[in-house]
């Protein structure tokens, strides 16, 4: 009977330990995010209160109006969410139908190319960097945000993640779908991808935060005020007569809010069962 209470309570405080390890570490990783948040309603002297004044005294509520009428944020906004949100639908397209192939269409040298696709993930940025731009401006698409559009549209590691979905799925539903009549395409969207929602939620969150987060694409190929991006509009606050920090933090405050949206709404397929495969014993 001793024993049966001394594990049941050794039980109980294992638990409560690893809870408060839990909300210990989601308290840390919320620390930048509420200091950011408490910075952008301060002056700049008072970011360099110690200790830091979470609250502070009197909310500078017009430090984001101010951003307003600083830079041209809602331009800046709509450049950042149309980039971000047609980047995201072709990458989710090009990787359906290029994992499809690698994982369900047996051709010749399919698995050498697929690893051949997969090297190039092993390639920096840096080095196509150059002749990305040159090859932009021979086709004349400098200052155009088609150039970003075409350069980020493919990603290999969006055709591994869900490549790698596909091939969980069973054979023998491409099979009785084909022999139903269905076509390739239509075995993709109406057997394939509803199996993996997850894994298409979980390309579509970090393809849009990457796009949403990228600062060295747009510097590079927009130049024009009326193109540039969150990323490019918030550097403006850093002048040769110094850092505006406040302005800063409340622009990147306001240029969260599309981020936290899409991982509200792609959160439950985090969730969801990854081991649906549609085949009952």
């Amino acid at each position: 009977m001793n024993l049966h209470i001394n594990y049941k309570t050794s039980k109980i405080i294992g638990k409560i330990f690893l809870y408060l390890v839990i909300v210990a570490g989601a308290l840390t990783s919320l620390l930048p995010f509420l200091w950011m948040l408490s910075g952008s309603l301060k002056l700049d002297n008072e970011l360099y209160e110690w200790p830091i004044r979470w609250i502070p005294e009197i909310c500078r509520w017009s430090n984001f109006s101010e951003v307003l009428d600083t830079i041209p944020f809602l331009t800046y906004l709509f450049n950042t969410t149309k980039l971000s949100v047609i980047i995201t639908f072709l990458q989710v397209v090009t990787c359906c139908l290029a994992a499809y192939a690698f994982s369900k269409i047996p051709f010749p040298g399919r698995d050498k190319l697929f690893v051949l696709y997969l090297a190039t993930m092993m390639i920096p940025f840096q080095v196509t960097m150059i002749p990305q731009y040159i090859i932009m401006g021979k086709l004349g698409l400098r200052n155009t945000h088609l150039a970003i559009i075409l350069i980020q549209a493919f990603s290999p590691f969006g055709v591994f993640l869900l490549r790698q979905a596909f091939v969980g799925i069973p054979n023998e539903l491409s099979e009785a779908a084909r022999i139903d009549g269905c076509k390739e395409l239509g075995i993709l969207l109406r057997v394939i991808v509803p199996l993996c929602k997850a894994s298409i939620a979980t390309l579509v969150t970090f393809t849009f935060t990457f796009v949403w987060n990228d600062y060295l694409g747009p510097m590079i190929y927009l130049n024009k005020e009326e193109l540039r991006t969150i990323q490019i509009g918030i550097k403006s606050f850093q002048t040769t007569n110094g850092v505006e920090y406040t302005l800063i933090l409340a622009a990147t405050v306001m240029s969260l809010a599309p981020l936290i949206i899409v991982y509200l709404c792609c959160q439950r397929y985090f969730i969801e069962s990854a081991t649906m495969s549609g085949v009952k014993g």
